[in-house]
């Protein structure tokens, strides 16, 4: 009768927990024939012990079961969300769209459908976002518009997988679908951005991406461009307006090979804007139009000198129409307007309108409202 050796008895948690012990959670075969050694047990007896941990030849993870393993896999083959009945993403034509500034040159970049990423910088409220859309508008070329925060990560902007009825699928993100409809992607206040962002390196090369978690290649369309708008040229606000704004990696903005610095509107167009912005909403006092527009002229001006902290944008002229169109009152659609600022400022640009329009009362309107409010 052959001589059999003696082998140590040990249970499967002892197994385990040697194991994970020694070499951690993930372990290989050198591994396991090196606990065989200096246990005098066998290969196979352990092997057999750890076999619902094998997550591929010669691995295992004492944290996955190939139970688990086999449920991944599966979720990584599953269909996407899609199909769904394909929308049409070309914006509507805004007929009180006006414009101005870099406007044409924007329009020639999405003409020639050439990969030419675009940064668009400029203070608030000045119609970059806008001036985007109504290219595209014009054009009729899909745009998909991805407004950014610090928590923008690769699963909001690439995509990931979502629970849909009980199963776990891949869900494209806008990039993907900007991509693969040759759409423009504009992604909006890209200064707030995290380092998160870097994710699209590869995308603003014009290569693509590799999508690692379902192993799929996704190569742009033709006519696939990128717009990035900011209030900052991605170097972080110094003096404190735009707070939350970030300094982007450096990498990542030489991959924007123009970058675009739009200012507000002169008066002549500004006043074309409010006029079909009135002519929408029934107003027709023209000449509080002009004056309100000579008013944030000046303002603005101030406000370049360094003489003053804020500014009137085009956006607040147009807030202030609006609430003349629902109040029909000069003061109490300009008060209500700009409540926003601090009361010192509030005040001072009451003052300077009150001097814009010799018709302006502003105490016989304060007045007015006073007594509104407490009937």
């Amino acid at each position: 009768m052959p001589f059999k050796p003696f082998e140590i008895k040990m249970t499967e948690q002892q197994v385990i927990d040697g194991l994970k012990s020694t070499f951690g959670n993930e372990f290989t075969t050198p591994d396991v024939k090196a606990f065989c050694a200096m246990n005098d047990i066998s290969y196979n007896t352990v092997t057999r012990k750890i076999k619902k941990f094998r997550v591929k030849p010669g691995k295992w993870n004492l944290k996955v079961t190939s139970k688990r393993v086999r449920q991944i896999e599966k979720s990584y083959s599953a269909p996407a969300v899609e199909p769904k009945p394909q929308q049409n993403l070309v914006p509507q034509i805004d007929d009180t769209f006006v414009k101005f500034g870099s406007f044409n040159d924007l329009k020639k970049i999405v003409s020639s459908k050439l990969f030419y990423p675009t940064f668009i910088t400029g203070l608030s409220g000045n119609g970059k976002t806008f001036g985007v859309e109504q290219v595209c508008a014009q054009l009729g070329r899909e745009l998909i518009r991805v407004n950014i925060t610090i928590e923008t990560d690769e699963d909001d902007l690439i995509g990931g997988f979502r629970l849909v009825n009980g199963e776990t699928v891949w869900h494209n993100g806008p990039v993907i679908e900007a991509l693969e409809r040759g759409a423009i992607l504009l992604l909006d206040e890209i200064d707030l951005a995290s380092n998160k962002i870097l994710c699209l390196q590869s995308v603003l090369e014009g290569n693509g991406v590799f999508l690692k978690k379902i192993g799929r290649f996704v190569r742009p369309r033709a006519g696939f461009n990128v717009f990035a708008t900011a209030n900052t040229k991605g170097k972080g606000s110094d003096d404190g307006r735009f707070i939350g704004t970030n300094v982007l990696n450096e990498a990542f903005l030489e991959r924007f090979p123009v970058t675009y610095e739009q200012d507000y509107p002169a008066p002549s167009i500004e006043k074309k804007i409010l006029g079909r912005i009135a002519s929408t909403l029934g107003v027709t006092d023209t000449e509080f139009l002009n004056r309100l527009v000579d008013w944030a002229d000046i303002i603005r001006k101030t406000f370049y000198d360094g003489g003053i902290e804020d500014i009137i944008s085009t956006r607040r002229l147009v807030h202030i129409v609006r609430a003349y169109s629902i109040f029909n009152d000069k003061a109490k659609a300009m008060k209500v307007c700009i409540n926003r600022f601090d009361d010192e400022t509030k005040q001072s640009f009451f003052e300077l309108y009150d001097k814009v329009d010799a018709d302006f009362d502003m105490n016989a309107k304060e007045d007015k409202m006073y007594d509104e409010s407490v009937d």
